[in-house]
Formats: C-alpha cells, sequence, structure tokens
C-alpha cells in the first residue's frame, strides 16, 4: 500500500501563481501514474474548504478526510472516510458548539464515452481521463454527515449555562399553587356525599 499526504506549500519565489494552482489542484488525484492496487491520500478540511461553495453554516471546521483508492485494470474503487469536528450552533438554545461527525462513503469508478455522475455510488469518465476530482464528494460527504437538528450536549445533561437560559429562568412561572382539601367550601362537601352515597 502507498501513503501519499498532500500539504500546501510553495517556495517563495514563485509567489502567488504556485498557490493558486495548488489550491486548485490539491483535490486533484492522478491516477494515470499509480501502480495497480491499493493507495491512501490524506487531506485536512478546514473552514475555507467551504468558501469555495459558498457554504457558511459552520463556524469552524476540522475534519480529516481518508480516501483510500483501489486500482483495477478496467475501474477504480474509492472509500471516503472523514472524522473531525463542525462548529454549529444549537438549535434550541443558539449557543456555539463543536461538534462531531464521521461518514464513509464508497466510490466506483468506470471508463467510458463521456462523462457521467447521475449514480451518487458510480462515475463514468471518458476514456483518456488520467486524475480524478475528489473536491465535491468531499464536500457532500461532511454536509450530510451533519444532523439536521443541531442540539449542544449541554442541553442532554443540563449542564449548560448561558445567560439566556438563566433569563428563562428567572422568567418562568413557579408551580402552581393548589388549594388544600381542608378550605373547601363546606357545601361542596356534602353535594359530593351524595354521589358517593349511591
Amino acid at each position: 500500500m502507498c501513503i501519499i499526504i498532500l500539504y500546501l506549500c510553495a517556495p517563495d519565489s514563485f509567489g502567488q501563481i504556485v498557490v493558486e494552482m495548488k489550491q486548485l489542484d490539491e483535490f486533484l488525484i492522478p491516477f494515470a501514474g499509480l501502480k495497480l492496487g491499493k493507495h491512501q491520500f490524506e487531506f485536512q478540511i478546514g473552514k475555507s474548504f467551504f468558501e469555495d461553495f459558498n457554504f457558511d453554516e459552520y463556524d469552524d471546521v476540522q475534519v480529516k478526510v481518508n480516501v483510500i483508492l483501489e486500482k483495477k485494470s478496467t475501474l477504480l474503487e474509492l472509500t471516503f472516510k472523514h472524522q473531525g469536528t463542525v462548529n454549529v450552533l444549537c438549535d434550541l438554545t443558539g449557543e456555539p458548539f463543536d461538534l462531531p461527525i464521521k461518514g464513509k462513503i464508497n466510490l466506483l469508478v468506470k471508463f467510458g464515452e463521456e462523462f457521467n455522475n447521475d449514480n451518487e455510488e458510480l462515475l463514468i469518465l471518458p476514456h483518456g481521463e488520467h486524475q480524478l476530482d475528489v473536491k465535491q464528494y468531499i464536500y457532500e460527504m461532511i454536509v450530510l454527515s451533519v444532523p439536521q437538528k443541531k442540539v449542544h450536549p449541554g442541553v442532554k445533561d443540563g449542564s449548560l449555562q448561558t445567560p439566556a437560559l438563566e433569563k428563562l429562568k428567572s422568567l418562568s412561572v413557579g408551580e402552581p399553587k393548589t388549594e388544600k382539601e381542608s378550605e373547601t367550601d363546606p357545601r361542596w362537601d356534602q353535594l359530593k356525599k351524595l354521589l358517593t352515597d349511591k
């Protein structure tokens, strides 16, 4: 198995052009030169990754993505796994918190006459392609692993202390006072006695 770790680094002499090119090429996997067998790619995903998709629901992102590409003679099998945290707002309290996420997807890549990505688990690349862009698959995998309802763990266990919750507690109405049985009108007691004596 071959392990390849991609990092952004650019020599000072090349300046901005190399950095921009590297940002575009960071998620391209050149499979043409790889030997048959399994190859591993690792990506660190941060908040800037989602800016290219105009997606700003996360305040911070710290996710590690592992992609295992198994090259076979006529097709490619990719397994994407991710684990990390996204900083989101609680749907109940509005408080930010780090939500742990993890997930896995599989992708089968075959070669055909023209590009086709209609099936979410099968990608058809035209003959002659030599690289695969995995950016969209990483984006969808992370976004779909975040639950629709996001609840701060402090709400679940009762340990969350916020000014908003303290204000709600102070404004809440206390337990309704119940009248004691001894303070009931004696006339009602006589009527109740008639009903129970039947």
